[in-house]
């Protein structure tokens, strides 16, 4: 029997209707926002997967084509792979519900987000979350929900809850933020604790964000609520979690063998000698005291990874020092490099510690541009960022794959930190592509591909507004204690509660990107985190602009030089010519790349500068407008009684009167021009109509002055 649950949110009623659709799952929500439609079902099997010490969460965010009435495009006409938005919707809920089910709890889950109905105005990534912890907290499966996603915009210095695209299009602001109920230090309410957060802004100082995110967290309690709704009616009885049992004996035996390894391997500061020692101690631990038998080798798996986040934790916590031996506020050491390589239009090697992005730079024209198709339109995107992780870079050896979520996530999220600099199409008009190679990685690759991405566009000469960097910050909360890490390394994350990437310029914040583990994250620890961002991020600026203070004067010399020039956009046809003869043969003359937009603009790209003149001047010929006054040399196309009609321009002819034809009297035309004849004539006028008046007699006249 269906059941309908409504509430205001964001001046808009959302409604979740239940037990209508996909019965059989152990937890299926239709959410409907506006005319936005999203079904999310989540299904968990009962039998667990031994040996593992995490979920086995799989989540898959789909956009139907037909929500938005359309059909596939393709020669199957049906959806295939992922795009990239449903790859990083995906992510946003995999990311907020993974942390939130109970440790030790490994049943297969699935999660799966159909969009049915999408009206381009209410997002559905806001929606498919809500479905997602619905469906999740009304289930039987373990999960401690529930948790709310809303989307922040900032227009005219106003926040605003779930912003149109309209009303994004002139925010300076888009935040993803989620959100989860927690009880009230005093039990008499609750809180909304941040869960996660991800989004970008046009350089906004770091209160602002803040601001955004209390914001936000109010917002979404009416959604929080309707949940509670849902459940208190519906909702089953959880699964019972048993923790693995783990006697004391053996705590003390494991913690014995390791004690001595992990140490000395967390004050070991090259990354593969550390993992060398900490593996090893591992084995040794493991087969000294496994016995060959599968449970007691997972209860030791298990306190071997207690123990070296206890010892990690304690080592930074209590003894102020970090594996490096860096303070918390410390940034490893950095270089940069840029033009490292001949033959790329930018390149750049950014080097933090151990991590190292090799940034290389193409610049193309609008033909270059990558065409998006999405269920609420198409995107054309002209500045792409691509990052690569090859295996080498953690010291493995495996088969490369194209990009998976993970490479797509980040990315996105360098992009996004790089794009409110980029200049825009009128002042440089480029398609640019930038590629992350991830030469080696020990933390933060993401916000090296930031800097290294900066860097490589000032190498290439992309008049970019200002420079970015990016920086990563951990946090560690233990009894009463906080302490953030700037510029944290990859076992400082795993070990920590916290993972906050803030990208921005020394105005403000371009990218945000944050991760929780745990409750307690108040308003206090994220300003302080936010500040502490900001002065790694200025240092590390100050370090870019110390290789390459800016953006080169001039291209490579590999670079195709685009020179754009207008036409009158009724001119166009005349420029492509019929069955696109014209725009062929000029392609074909001078070997440059022309691309003609709408609006009369013409891009003429080629690394020839002479090549580039002549079919600029070939462009103008075809769509050169005539003008009274001027002398022309042109052909006559037809005789009449009355006159002749003369082409002064390609497609463009007027009418030579017989009495304009010569200073003495003309009986007939045919003795002064016939068919076929050059001959140099004066546009005398130009009628409303567009008619054009010519005169061979005053063309005379003016050679004769």
């Amino acid at each position: 029997m269906s059941e309908l649950f409504k509430t205001d949110f964001s001046g808009r009623e959302i409604s979740i209707k239940t037990g209508y659709m996909a019965g059989q799952a152990d937890g299926a929500a239709l959410v409907t926002y506006g005319d936005t439609v999203v079904l999310v079902t989540a299904v968990s099997l009962t039998t667990k997967r031994e040996g593992i010490d995490f979920v086995p969460l799989t989540v898959d965010y789909q956009e139907m084509t037909a929500a938005a009435g359309k059909i596939p495009g393709g020669f199957f006409k049906r959806e295939g792979r992922p795009n990239e938005r449903e790859i990083l919707t995906s992510r946003i809920i995999d990311r907020s519900t993974r942390p939130l089910f109970p440790k030790g709890y490994s049943c297969e889950t699935q999660i799966v987000a159909t969009v049915l109905s999408y009206d381009t105005e209410n997002s559905s990534d806001v929606v498919a979350l809500l479905g997602a912890s619905t469906a999740l907290t009304m289930s039987d499966i373990p999960f401690k929900g529930p948790i709310a996603g809303v989307r922040v915009g900032r227009v005219e210095n106003e926040f605003i809850c779930n912003p149109s695209v309209d009303q994004l299009e002139k925010s300076d602001m888009d935040l993803f933020l989620v959100g989860r109920k927690v009880l009230s230090e005093s039990g008499d309410g609750y809180d909304i604790n941040l869960v996660m957060l991800e989004g970008g802004a046009h350089e906004v100082e770091e209160s602002v964000v803040v601001d955004a995110i209390n914001f936000g967290l109010t917002a979404m309690r009416p959604v929080i609520e309707l949940q509670d709704r849902v459940r208190e009616a519906l909702g089953k009885e959880k699964r019972t979690v048993e923790p693995i049992q783990i006697d004391e004996e053996l705590r003390q035996a494991v913690f014995g063998a390791a004690m001595e390894g992990f140490t000395r391997g967390l004050t070991t500061a090259r990354k593969q000698d550390r993992q060398a020692i900490l593996r090893e101690t591992r084995k040794t631990a493991v087969a000294e005291l496994g016995e060959e038998d599968p449970l007691l080798i997972s209860k030791i798996e298990i306190l071997l990874e207690e123990l070296e986040r206890k010892l990690l934790r304690e080592m930074i916590i209590r003894d102020k020092r970090r594996i490096d031996n860096r303070t918390n506020r410390e940034i490893r050491p950095i270089s940069c490099e840029v033009g490292i390589l001949p033959r790329t239009h930018g390149s750049a090697l950014f080097t933090r510690g151990e991590t190292q992005s090799l940034a290389l730079l193409t610049l193309g024209t609008s033909a270059d541009e990558q065409r998006l198709d999405y269920v609420g339109g198409e995107e054309m995107r002209s500045f792409m960022l691509h990052y690569n992780f090859p295996p080498y870079s953690v010291g493995e050896a495996r088969f490369l794959r194209g990009p998976g979520r993970r490479e797509i996530g980040h990315g996105a999220l360098a992009r996004r930190a790089l794009l409110p600099v980029i200049p825009s199409q009128d002042d440089f008009p480029y398609t640019i592509r930038i590629v992350s190679e991830i030469l080696s990685s020990n933390g933060s690759s993401s916000m090296a591909t930031v800097c290294g991405g900066a860097l490589s566009m000032m190498d290439a000469g992309v008049p970019i507004r200002d420079v970015v960097a990016g920086i990563a910050m951990g946090l560690l909360k233990q009894d009463g204690e906080v302490v953030i890490l700037s510029d944290i390394l990859g076992d400082e994350d795993h070990a920590g509660d916290m993972d906050f990437k803030v990208c921005g310029t020394e105005k403000g914040i371009t990218a945000l990107q944050m991760d929780i583990k745990i409750d307690g994250i108040t308003e206090d620890i994220l300003r302080q985190a936010l500040s502490q961002a900001r002065e790694g991020r200025v240092h590390i600026i100050g370090k870019l602009t110390a290789t390459i203070g800016s953006p080169r004067e001039s291209l490579s010399v590999y670079a195709p030089r685009i020179t754009t020039i207008t036409i009158n956009p009724e001119r166009i046809r005349d420029v492509i010519g019929t069955g696109g003869k014209n725009i062929r043969q000029i392609i074909s003359e001078t070997g440059v790349e022309i691309n003609v937009e709408d609006d009369g603009s013409v891009m003429i790209a080629s690394n020839d500068a002479e090549a580039a003149e002549r079919a600029i001047a070939m462009v103008r010929e075809l769509t050169e407008e005539a003008e009274v006054g001027k002398v022309y040399y042109g052909t006559v196309k037809r005789v009449v009684d009355f006159g002749a009609f003369v082409e002064i321009l390609p497609g463009t002819d007027g009418l030579v009167h017989i009495s304009q034809l010569d200073n003495r009297r003309v009986n007939k035309v045919t003795d002064v021009l016939n068919e076929g004849d050059r001959v140099y004539v004066k546009v005398i006028d130009i009628d409303r109509g567009g008619k054009i008046k010519l005169s061979r007699k005053e063309a005379l006249e003016n050679f004769r002055d």
